[in-house]
């Protein structure tokens, strides 16, 4: 008489550890897709339903088809099976009255939260099971038994309903009502499925609003400047294509590199972020398409001066012809002396545009020209702001009228680095950044800039424009990154590093770096080289493009081994076909820059 009681026993006792594996299971499950098939599986795996849905809430107040699954009928669609539910979702709101949709059993549970068990379908009053009946007709099937359970979370708010058809007594498979015994277990199962599917879909949603913030930041760097325009964009593009090539390869330096999927997002996250220090450095500085230019062209400036040079010729060869002077003399004096300043003008002007080499002699015309002087009036120093005025009270103003040259290299053009700001470059600091720095922040004296060898850039400007990835690795350092992506800062900090040494901000070796940092370096380069949306330059042909690289294998500033690769997967042929104008795309002889 007692065999029934422990027999009883016997049977909650495995259904309550079944319970536990079950939830043990869900919880280690990340695959958003392989965990909603599981959670309904294991669902009606427990009660012996023959067929299931998991519906999934909308921001939009309906009710998502999700995964679904009948047995008998060979019916899977949804989940890992790849194939789409063909049906609309649910409204939870009735379209014409506006009120909750009541007549939906699944509908129903998720609007008022409450489970829902119905013994026979056909002789339920309470639902519209209109659709039910026509799928049965349609596919010599008989629904009866449905349970229908919410899937609350934390907050208590429906994110999904668990929906079970037609349990089945195990010994003969005959459809049963879902018993009130496993009735509360399925509950419970569905509690812990929703906790699980809670943090999945959590996770997910940080994962998605994470990668839309790295989107966010490439866009800004890329809108902020035309000289980058889609820069950010891209070089990710291409550093995956070469990841994927280089994962594919079966022979050669590459047979053996695979990655996990937690790998693969690490290097896709720091190839998105490899230029976030560029938020720190001026558009003044990054789109300086003259060598006098700040904020604006100061060639105006010195125009203007040369225009009261040459005012103050006329002045002064007026006067004298007024005190009595050789007309013909004088006026022969003063068109020499205006078409030479007209001369001189035009030749700052030409410096001004910057170019391959500046040639010493240019340099001593250019000073030459600095020891023109005019006359000044005006008090220099009111209606400044009050960062002008901090670098103008360095020195003792000058008695008015002051003369003053026409062009100088002044000590209120001098920007002096902070106290302090050194120590994040001197030898020893906490990131290994090894560069060498100028004395100045910044240089804007006018005889300086226009002197400038090569270029529009002086010195201090170039270190600022390099400064961009000391400031994307401090950036990256102090984010908070998962362990499987504590290596973004290093990958996106190394792909300005050459492999002889000579590269920048730690003067890494090849084999101090990263392959991935030297897959990076090889995007960064090609996507630079081949860009038509600079307006500093015109598009290169990609012949050219490969040719420029193969020299910089030759230097030892770009890994070997990956250059090769590039070549011989075709990826510089398939990148090319899909970013580069038609008329940059020509014949490329890649064997000539390969290894014999």
């Amino acid at each position: 008489m007692t065999a029934l009681p422990e027999e009883s026993n016997s049977s909650d006792e495995n259904n309550f550890r079944r319970l536990i594996e079950i939830g043990i299971s869900l919880s280690a499950e990340r695959d958003n897709s392989r965990l909603m098939e599981k959670i309904l599986l294991e669902a009606k795996d427990f009660c012996n339903a023959d067929g299931g849905t998991l519906y999934l809430r909308n921001d939009d107040d309906t009710l998502k088809f999700t995964i679904m699954r009948t047995d008998s009928l060979g019916i899977a669609l949804g989940g890992t099976t790849g194939k789409e539910i063909p049906i609309p979702p649910i409204n939870l709101i009735n379209q014409e009255t506006g009120k909750p949709n009541d007549t939906n059993i699944a509908a129903y549970v998720a609007n008022t939260k409450q489970m829902v068990n119905i013994p026979d379908a056909y002789d339920s009053t309470s639902f519209d099971f209109t659709g039910a009946k026509a799928f049965d007709k349609n596919n010599n099937y008989r629904t009866k038994s449905v349970l229908a359970v919410p899937m609350l979370n934390h907050e208590q708010d429906v994110i999904g309903v668990l929906q079970l058809l037609n349990a089945q007594d195990k010994p003969g498979g005959t459809v049963v009502t879902f018993n009130d015994k496993i009735v509360p277990l399925i509950e419970a199962l569905t509690s812990q499925a929703t906790v699980a599917l809670e943090n999945a879909l959590l996770l997910a949603a940080q994962k998605k609003l994470f990668r839309s913030f790295i989107n966010l930041i490439s866009s800004a760097i890329d809108a902020k400047s035309p000289y980058t325009g889609g820069h950010c964009q891209r070089v990710p593009e291409l550093t995956m294509m070469i990841v994927d090539a280089a994962t594919a390869a079966t022979t050669g330096p590459f047979a053996d590199y695979s990655l996990t999927a937690e790998k693969r997002e690490e290097i896709e996250v720091a190839a998105a972020l490899h230029d976030c220090g560029k938020v720190t450095t001026p558009e003044y500085v990054v789109d300086k398409a003259t060598k006098l230019e700040t904020i604006y062209d100061r060639l105006h400036e010195i125009r203007s001066r040369f225009e009261i040079v040459k005012r103050d010729a006329e002045i002064e060869y007026l006067n004298q012809v007024i005190d009595g002077g050789d007309k013909q003399t004088l006026k022969a004096a003063l068109d020499e002396k205006l078409a030479r300043l007209d001369d001189d003008f035009t030749f700052v002007a030409e410096c001004n545009k910057g170019g391959e080499f500046m040639a010493p002699e240019r340099i001593e015309r250019i000073k030459q020209i600095a020891d023109i002087t005019w006359l000044r009036t005006l008090d220099n120093r009111i209606g400044l702001s009050q960062d002008e005025m901090n670098r103008l009270i360095r020195t003792e103003p000058a008695s008015l009228p002051a003369t003053e040259h026409l062009l100088s290299d002044r000590e209120d053009q001098i920007t002096y680095r902070g106290e302090g700001e050194t120590a994040l470059y001197e030898a020893g600091n906490d990131y290994g950044f090894l560069l060498d720095v100028p004395e100045h922040t910044f240089n804007t004296g006018e005889i300086y800039n226009l002197c400038i060898e090569r270029g529009t850039l002086t010195a201090e400007e170039r270190f600022k424009i390099n400064d961009h990835i000391v400031q994307t690795i401090i950036m990256l350092k102090n984010l908070p990154f998962p362990k499987h992506m504590k290596n973004v800062p290093d990958y996106a900090g190394g792909h300005h590093e050459k492999m002889d040494g000579t590269g920048y901000p730690k003067k890494l070796k090849r084999e101090d770096m990263a392959v991935e940092s030297r897959m990076m370096a090889i995007a960064d380069i090609f996507e630079a080289l081949t860009a038509a949306d600079r307006p500093y330059k015109d598009p290169k042909p990609l012949s050219a493009c490969i040719k420029i690289m193969s020299f910089m294998k030759k230097d030892a500033h770009i890994d070997g081994d990956l250059f090769e690769l590039f070549l011989t997967s075709g990826l510089y042929q398939v990148y090319a076909d899909r970013f580069l104008n038609p008329n940059q795309i020509d014949e490329v002889d890649v064997g000539q820059y390969l290894s014999s």
